[in-house]
């Protein structure tokens, strides 16, 4: 009974990001979870270790490395400046914003898109007069539906990844289709929610401003970028590939391996880690393990059903956490390849819901609240309700075509 209690209130501090006159994060309530079920007895030592899933955490560890790197090397500034370059009306500036932010975050993990593109964009609209919030929130969403169509394109896909074992590449070619598709509806969508912002008018880009690049590294990190996807497309392991890519970028004479450690989300990897062991004990529990055995009976009689449960408790607890809790029902459905890509893609479409909906669109709010523009629930509520049900419903319809 401690257990399940401990398990209720882990999962619920995860949902709501906090405890009352706690100082507790995600990552924190997450540890503590773990630790607590494990005293209690919900599952032993070794098998809270054995819980750990090493793959998906050396997989997201991998990406993050990657990332940092290209940030360091000024790669996203000049995918800005490119931007601003090209943008000469609010409409063409939207579409740039949701393609760069949409394809970006298929390759690379979401939140480092977000974390790095939203004080551009911020600065852009600003310097142009515009308003930045409908483009923060064809930015965040855009984040969130682009990252859908790969294996490494956000934390819970990755986890997917290496549960899964789908091969990369036939994950891409499912769920790009409605990623691009989910890209053009947010630019649709954000246009006539903002339309007042979206009246046609030209401007010219701001100047260049003063741009970063250092060369040597953007070079090697590009190359450490082909050596994934080579490594990926010549049939190795994904979390093998990503280890290469990442070990390529720490031998390094110039960029001290602390700049690097130092700037790695530990937070999420540790949040991965616990919600691990908690999820693990509650999947050993008979009430839960009962429920579980009938919901995926009926989900394999109705994919769309367990696309919407699936959307629905993404929405409670996170993205993350559904995933995990999901992964015996997607693992025993009938077609395990369509119940892990519609898991990925309802899970993923989900975030857009609301602002609390994915931690993109967290970092999108605060960033651009540290540059004086406040993104609020309901402005970025009234597009993301509406871009979640169109992408969901388009994914769905997809993906019982292709199966």
């Amino acid at each position: 009974m401690l257990v399940r209690l401990v398990i209720a209130l882990a999962v619920t501090g995860i949902a709501a990001g906090r405890f009352p006159m706690l100082r507790m994060n995600r990552a924190t309530i997450a540890l503590v979870g773990a630790v607590l079920v494990t005293v209690l007895g919900g599952l032993s030592l070794e098998g809270a270790f054995a819980a750990l899933d090493l793959g998906t955490l050396a997989l997201v560890f991998s990406m993050m490395v990657i990332s940092i790197n290209l940030r360091l090397s000024g790669f996203f500034s000049l995918v800005g400046l490119g931007i601003t370059r090209v943008a000469h009306t609010p409409g063409r500036l939207l579409g740039l914003v949701i393609a760069a932010s949409g394809v970006l975050s298929a390759l690379f993990l979401n939140d480092t898109i977000v974390l790095m593109f939203t004080p551009l964009v911020t600065a852009v609209a600003l310097d142009l007069d515009r308003d930045p919030v409908p483009y923060l929130v064809g930015q965040a969403t855009a984040a969130n539906i682009g990252s859908a169509a790969t294996l490494i394109g956000n934390p819970q896909n990755m986890l997917i990844g290496a549960a899964s074992g789908i091969d990369f590449f036939r994950f891409l070619v499912v769920l790009a289709p409605p990623s691009a598709a989910g890209l053009l509806a947010a630019w649709v969508v954000v246009r006539l929610v903002f339309r007042k912002e979206f009246d046609g008018a030209r401007f010219d880009p701001p100047g260049e401003g003063r741009r970063r690049v250092y060369r040597p590294l953007l070079v090697k990190s590009l190359l450490a970028t082909g050596l994934l996807f080579g490594g990926i497309a010549a049939g190795a392991p994904l979390v093998l590939a990503s280890l290469c890519a990442a070990a390529l970028l720490l031998v390094t004479r110039r960029v001290k391996p602390q700049r690097v450690f130092a700037e790695l989300d530990w937070s999420l990897l540790v949040l991965f880690a616990g919600l691990f062991v908690v999820t693990d004990a509650l999947r050993n529990d008979p009430g839960f393990r009962r429920f579980l055995e009938g919901f995926a009976a009926a989900a394999g009689r109705d994919p769309g059903f367990f696309s919407l449960v699936s959307a629905a408790l993404s929405n409670l607890v996170s993205n993350v956490p559904a995933v995990m809790l999901l992964r015996p029902v997607a693992a025993v459905m009938p077609d395990p390849e369509r119940a892990w890509i519609t898991l990925a893609m309802a899970t993923t479409y989900a975030g857009n819901f609301t602002l609390l909906g994915s931690i993109a669109n967290l970092i999108v709010a605060e960033s651009a609240a540290r540059h004086g523009v406040r993104l609020g629930f309901r402005a970025y509520f009234t597009a993301g309700a509406p871009i979640t049900i169109i992408t969901i419903i388009m994914g769905s319809l997809w993906l019982g075509w292709v199966y």
